[in-house]
């Protein structure tokens, strides 16, 4: 049966949306694959891995009937991908192989049955809700989540808080060494609730939403969050445990503030950081009156110099720093000035953006 016939991309997008989450190897081999769901001319794909579950609708999915099967999503999508762009391409049931064809290719793939693929469900009852746009969701993640930990076994510091407060929605992020805070406003007013998002979670919203001022909607239940954006749906559990207090992180003020053009301390940093200790990263920082001068050396005994002038006229200040946190802010801030806060050699610092209190950076200063 002739499931269905399509242009290759109209298969190709929705399939690479929802097979990002796909593991290579599972100990439940159904999991590696995608569930593919015809009726009329809809054609439903869907991915999980148990934790995270992402579904996309392809309309004008043009075939003989109706119908439902799992293939492999990896090696459909490199079959998809290696198909010449302009390719039509079917999908034919035979008993229980996918049938991919387009002009003279032709591929044979297993399948398993559709009705063994595990599916999430879905909370309902009285779920909070507010709607933003995809470009805002996306800006504030970016400006948090590279703070995430990978591995820690403080399980909660392996993804990113998103908190509703009222007219006010904030994502923070910390592995214990730095911490990033942003924060945007919403139409609506929502009673206070905090969530953890898992890190696979969040880096998975980054790469699907777009860069666009089209809507994105998001349910919050107290163990699941439903994200809905274009023709896709993406659900995802919670991790269940307290994220640290924050606003005891961020220092409430500072004796001494400098500001900085970010593209050059960028520049700088990243010139320096090419000779520091492979192992702990470390660059020092030497401010005084009008100069910063960044630091760097290695077991090889060779060393890095650079020099800026600087709008600073505080108390003499030396001080190290881990510079993969400061590339990482660096990095993912796309403005023209930063100003930095300090108190002392041994305490944490705050980066912060000129005029703008929804952003905020602490990161811990290092022996070096």
């Amino acid at each position: 049966m002739l499931l269905i016939k399509t242009p290759r991309d109209s298969l190709l997008a929705p399939l690479q949306s929802v097979s990002g989450i796909v593991e290579k190897r599972h100990t439940l081999p159904i999991l590696s694959n995608v569930l593919l769901e015809k009726k009329d001319d809809r054609l439903t794909l869907l991915a999980t891995d148990i934790e995270i579950q992402i579904t996309t609708i392809n309309d004008g999915a043009a075939g003989d009937g109706d119908g439902a099967i799992t293939v492999a999503a990896r090696k459909l999508q490199d079959i998809l991908r290696s198909l010449p762009e302009s390719a039509e391409v079917s999908l034919i049931l035979d008993d229980k192989r996918l049938q991919v064809r387009a002009g003279k290719s032709k591929f044979s793939l297993q399948t398993l049955p559709a009705e063994d693929f595990p599916r999430m469900a879905l909370s309902e009852g009285d779920l909070k809700k507010f709607t933003v746009t995809q470009k805002q969701f996306r800006h504030l993640l970016a400006q948090t989540q590279y703070s995430m930990a990978t591995q820690d076994v403080r399980y909660y510091l392996n993804g990113l808080l998103l908190l509703v407060d009222g007219k006010e929605l904030r994502a923070v992020a910390t592995d214990g060494h730095r911490l990033a805070y942003a924060s945007m406003p919403l139409d609506a007013e929502l009673a206070r609730q905090d969530l953890i998002l898992p890190r696979k979670t969040v880096l998975e919203l980054s790469r699907l939403l777009a860069d666009s001022d089209e809507p994105l909607s998001v349910e919050m239940a107290p163990n699941q969050i439903r994200f809905q954006f274009g023709h896709t749906n993406l659900v995802s559990k919670l991790i269940d445990g307290k994220f640290p207090d924050y606003e005891r992180v961020i220092p409430p003020s500072f004796k001494n503030l400098v500001s900085l053009n970010r593209s050059a301390l960028l520049q700088s940093m990243v010139r320096a950081a090419i000779l520091t200790n492979e192992k702990f990263r470390g660059v020092r920082l030497v401010l005084a009156d009008g100069s910063l001068k960044i630091m760097a050396a290695n077991a090889e005994q060779e060393e890095a110099q650079e020099e800026l002038e600087v709008t600073y006229q505080g108390d003499p200040l030396d001080v190290g720093f881990n510079v993969g946190y400061l590339l990482d802010v660096l990095n993912n801030t796309s403005v023209e000035n930063v100003e930095w806060g300090f108190n002392d050699a041994n305490s944490s610092s705050l980066l912060m953006i000129p005029g703008n209190d929804r952003f905020k950076y602490v990161v811990m200063p290092m022996r070096i």
